[in-house]
């Protein structure tokens, strides 16, 4: 156990063997590490505040609307029958204002000429995309969270890794200054 400890820390201690390269390069490790780790769970939680605020936004701003289907609509060519099957298809509907919009939007595959469907339309009456609901917002703003801890994880880690090559770089430019200077005094060679 001691050996292992003393061989891992060695680079901390101080020693004649050590450079200042290996000192900045234990030192970077250390840093790229934790700037990993807190500011990954940093960057994870706006990302996922930002994610939840914007769809509160979206559940708020959009409305469900009743609309009356203008034609058939064909089903699916696969045959699948599933009700998850959509086709676009015009729709017309009654705005808030007593206005009569038309739109083309999507459908459930097979519906019939006049059967009442739901759209989604915004504050200003445009057809929009059905808003999450709470728990699949949840899931989104999760996953968006991980995703972005792990891609500045991973930024941090490259600069970490490039600031090691430098390091390296340099650590081999002095090793080829010192053996040139210490060759001729080995004295003969072979070969």
């Amino acid at each position: 156990m001691g050996s292992r400890r003393r061989t891992r820390t060695w680079r901390w201690r101080n020693n004649p063997l050590r450079r200042r390269e290996d000192l900045l390069e234990a030192w970077t490790v250390v840093i790229v590490w934790a700037v990993m780790a807190l500011g990954g769970v940093a960057v994870g939680a706006a990302t996922a505040h930002a994610a939840a605020g914007l769809f509160a936004g979206q559940r708020a701003e959009r409305h469900a609307v009743g609309a009356v289907l203008l034609g058939d609509v064909p089903g699916t060519s696969a045959g699948t029958g599933s009700s998850r099957d959509r086709v676009a298809a015009r729709v017309r509907w009654t705005d808030h204002d007593g206005t009569v919009r038309t739109v083309r939007t999507w459908v459930v595959a097979g519906a019939k000429t006049g059967e009442r469907v739901v759209i989604w339309t915004d504050g200003r009456g445009a057809v929009v995309a059905e808003p999450p609901d709470r728990t699949d917002a949840a899931v989104e703003a999760g996953l968006l969270a991980v995703g972005s801890a792990f891609a500045f994880a991973g930024l941090v880690h490259g600069a970490g890794a490039v600031v090691r090559w430098r390091l390296d770089r340099r650590r081999f430019d002095r090793w080829d200054r010192e053996g040139e200077l210490a060759g001729p005094l080995w004295g003969h060679r072979t070969g």
